[in-house]
């Protein structure tokens, strides 16, 4: 019988784990976390220096009593969670929760291969209390806002809803740009574009250039007016070659991913949510079975802000790239990349674990997605180790009278690591370019003159706000994409096109926070506390002090909000088929919805209606908008039960429905 006990968190992590080291262990899941703060608790003793009280979460009583069950005989009991604070934290209950007669070790690894599985039993070592420490300063921190706050908001604005520390900040980025959008007024500007040719080219080869200067001075056309008299000024000039500057340009290659990294590109290049990307990270990373092969680890752990890679797998990189690409494709010494400054150099960046594993030739083993998502990881693993890419780029100004245009091409010399890697704005590299020399004189084809306006800055998609978050230092790798998911799932944004648009309660919830908790809704308040949390993991500095630094304000705050804020009303141009008084937006814990002022004495309600018609043939009902039960929005007909059409997106085009506010009381 083994005398070994490994405990991990999911199924498919066991599996892989458990093929690795064979039948002298046992291998055993604890399903995620075992013990959580209670949910109908606060289950923090503010007065006792905010001491947590962790209790066994429903469901998982049996987990436990299996461990417990497993545990009795064993000589050695393995701790094997993933290595971050979570993991570390996982490990420290269930060590409490099995008892203390037993001898634990603690062993960590970045990747589920054997290499990597062995040398962490070879050295094992002891649970990080620090870090620990860490993410029960982080649990009770988010505890104090999410169970103190979100009353109010029950109170205040409606039932079902909630706050947290990070969230809130999350959400505030995306509703002060919703704000900057609707203040911004565009500003009318017009270019002029030349098409132009060599006298001796042929008529298909045409480039353009696009009108800079005049004097010497940077142009400026606000109007069509203008515009049409410069161009006619134009038809009247030669168009000379004035200047040409050519220059030998490399482009680097990028570094391996970063939970962030990947994120963003996972969704600029498949169309992945944050939410989606990790899904399929976290399977290639616990194991994909390959037909005989068994379950096989086939990416480093997916949730780290470090760049750093293994000397191993560089070896193992930079051998595939010479036998693969050749040698001219290989830096005479390995690309070195620097994490940030708050990046855990103890973890690694993204990449696969072995190069062996080609994306084609395990293709049928993987889902579209776990498929697309590495071959992602695969070519931008590969393509960091390559040399850089060499342009040549030409500048070229032309003199047209007092005016003067420019023009600019490039030309691919070596493709570098674009042969394993292209970004989004390298997909089109090269566009044509004569050979051209000063003071020759150019052929004018057309001229065309654009009318343009200033754009505002574009709403945030998946990407964009994962960028920002990791910019402004507001959560971890692990919490990005559970952020957004929060967002959504209550329904405080919604995705349109790939961006979000803040609901009128995500917009409600943000400036009543950030009226009363200016503090707690301060983007480098936030970001301090992500530091002082790092503090405490590298054990600099201690929890109570960070809660109490924290807590303080927070309190202050809280205090003043419960006896000043008012109940947030939005009345529409509606008034209730009951009995005439005006009808109002609400929100419950399944989204929003109508409803009577008069309640409780007049109980009407329904459906928030989108305005379009119900696809369904004699139905004629409309769309409105629902809430699983799992908080997913979908759209069902309003004459459910008796017709039961549903669909995820509206079938037709239409703008989000928008209550007319004619009353909001704050």
């Amino acid at each position: 019988m083994a005398k070994k006990l490994v405990i991990v968190e999911s199924p498919a992590k066991a599996k892989t784990i458990n093929k690795i080291l064979g039948d002298d262990f046992v291998v055993e899941s604890s399903m995620g976390h075992i013990v959580d703060l209670p949910a109908k608790k606060m289950g923090v003793d503010v007065k006792a220096n905010f001491k947590p009280t962790f209790v066994v979460i429903p469901g998982k009583k049996k987990v436990l009593s299996n461990l417990k069950k497993l545990s009795k005989d064993k000589e050695k009991i393995y701790i094997a969670t993933d290595p971050d604070r979570e993991g570390e934290a996982i490990g420290w209950h269930i060590k409490n929760n099995l008892g203390k007669k037993q001898h634990f070790l603690r062993v960590v690894f970045h990747e589920i291969t054997k290499e990597a599985v062995a040398d962490a039993f070879k050295h094992p070592s002891r649970i990080d209390i620090h870090k620990v420490n860490a993410q029960a300063t982080r649990r009770v921190l988010d505890r104090i806002v999410g169970y103190l706050l979100s009353p109010l908001l029950w109170k205040k604005v409606g039932s079902g809803l909630s706050a947290g520390r990070v969230q809130s900040v999350a959400l505030r980025l995306i509703v002060d740009r919703e704000q900057e959008i609707k203040n911004f007024l565009p500003q009318e500007y017009w270019s002029i574009e030349a098409e132009l040719k060599k006298k001796t080219g042929h008529s298909d080869q045409t480039f353009t250039a696009q009108l800079d200067k005049k004097d010497n001075k940077k142009i400026e056309i606000h109007n069509e007016k203008d515009a049409q008299a410069i161009a006619g000024e134009l038809q009247k000039e030669p168009f000379i070659v004035s200047d040409i500057n050519k220059t030998n340009k490399k482009r680097n290659p990028y570094a391996p991913f970063t939970t962030s990294t990947l994120q963003q590109d996972a969704f600029n290049k498949l169309g992945f949510t944050a939410n989606r990307t990790m899904i399929s990270a976290q399977q290639l990373y616990e194991g994909i079975e390959l037909g005989k092969e068994g379950p096989v680890g086939l990416i480093t752990y997916m949730r780290t802000d470090s760049v750093v890679v293994a000397k191993t797998a560089i070896t193992q990189v930079r051998s595939y790239i010479s036998k693969s690409f050749g040698d001219k494709y290989l830096p005479e010494k390995p690309n070195v990349y620097k994490s940030k400054k708050s990046a855990q150099e103890a973890h690694e960046a993204i990449r696969p674990t072995s190069l062996k594993h080609e994306p084609e030739d395990i293709k049928e083993y993987l889902t579209e997605d776990q498929f697309k998502l590495y071959s992602l990881i695969w070519k931008r693993f590969v393509a960091s180790q390559m040399k850089p890419a060499e342009f040549l780029v030409t500048s070229v100004q032309i003199a047209a009278g007092i005016y003067t245009f420019r023009a600019s091409g490039s030309k691919l010399l070596f493709d570098g690591f674009l042969k394993a890697y292209r970004a989004d704005d390298e997909e089109e590299i090269q566009k044509y370019f004569p050979d051209l020399s000063v003071k020759e004189v150019l052929d004018l084809i057309k001229l065309t003159p654009d009318q343009h306006f200033t754009k505002p800055p574009p709403r945030y998609s998946d990407a964009s706000l994962v960028k920002a978050l990791e910019e402004d230092g507001i959560g971890r790798p692990s919490t990005y994409a559970p952020i957004i998911q929060t967002l959504v799932y209550r329904n405080y944004v919604h995705r349109e096109s790939g961006y979000f648009v803040p609901s009128d309660l995500g917009i409600i919830i943000v400036e009543l926070l950030v009226k009363y908790f200016p503090k707690i809704m301060d983007i480098g308040f936030t970001a301090k506390i992500e530091e002082h949390l790092d503090q405490v993991e590298e054990g600099k500095l201690r929890r109570l002090s960070v809660i109490n630094d924290f807590y303080k304000p927070f309190k202050k705050s809280l205090d003043f909000a419960q006896d000043t804020v008012k109940k947030t009303q939005i009345f529409i141009d509606e008034k209730c088929p009951t009995c005439g008084k005006q009808l109002m937006v609400k929100w419950g814990r399944h989204g929003r919805f109508v409803s009577c002022s008069g309640f409780p004495e007049c109980r009407f309600s329904k459906a928030f209606s989108t305005g379009v018609k119900c696809p369904e043939e004699g139905c004629g009902g409309e769309l409105v908008e629902r809430r699983s039960g799992r908080g997913k929005r979908f759209y069902g007909c309003s004459n459910y039960p008796k017709c039961r059409h549903t669909t995820s997106r509206l079938k037709q085009p239409t703008a989000e429905p928008q209550p007319e506010q004619e009353e909001i009381k704050p």
